[in-house]
């Protein structure tokens, strides 16, 4: 059984830590949700991000997510690939340090990453972006640019495919995302 590394925190994105999550256990991938800091059995609170017409998003309270893994215990070469969650836990995760050696680690192993929209700013923290089109949600762009990455503005309901990493600009994207993901990570879906 292939095992998934996933990168979540407080105030994370609603869908893009449940939604994934179930979604990757479906296909029978053994996945590890993991923040700094806590341990298995501790929740974070969650945040429901809408599009209601406002120049941004709002934000109102998600549910509590149980994270299933210790984040202390994670031996990072025991995993076949990383998804990392958006919302507002990426502004915070950005400065753990082991946490940008592990998404390090993923691109210097060539092995399928998965970041969706402000879950990309631990990627151009951990300065792995330079040279790849990936995407993000429209506010992290300019981060994106200044970290030499080639930012690709698509619609929320798409997502790009760079080698081993697929990126989306928010939650509308999860059926491009995790196609995506699951394509790069070999799958094989028969229907």
């Amino acid at each position: 059984m292939k095992k998934i590394l996933f990168l979540t925190g407080d105030f994370t994105e609603d869908y893009e830590t449940m939604v994934p999550f179930q979604m990757l256990q479906m296909v029978g991938y053994e996945v590890h949700t993991v923040c700094p800091n806590k341990k298995k059995g501790n929740t974070i609170k969650t945040a429901i991000h809408d599009f209601e017409g406002d120049q941004t998003y709002t934000e109102k309270p998600g549910h509590n997510f149980v994270l299933n893994y210790t984040f202390d215990d994670v031996v990072v070469a025991d995993y076949d690939g990383l998804v990392i969650a958006g919302g507002r836990a990426p502004e915070y995760l950005r400065l753990n340090n082991t946490l940008i050696e592990m998404v390090k680690y993923f691109f210097n192993e060539n092995k399928p990453v998965a970041a969706v929209c402000h879950g990309i700013q631990i990627l151009t923290a951990a300065d792995v972006v330079r040279g790849r089109k990936l995407t993000a949600y429209p506010a992290v762009a300019p981060e994106v640019k200044m970290a030499g990455g080639e930012f690709q503005d698509i619609p929320a309901d798409k997502a790009i495919i760079d080698g081993n990493l697929v990126t989306s600009p928010a939650w509308p994207g999860h059926p491009e995302l995790i196609k995506g993901f699951l394509d790069i990570m070999g799958a094989k879906i028969n229907l």
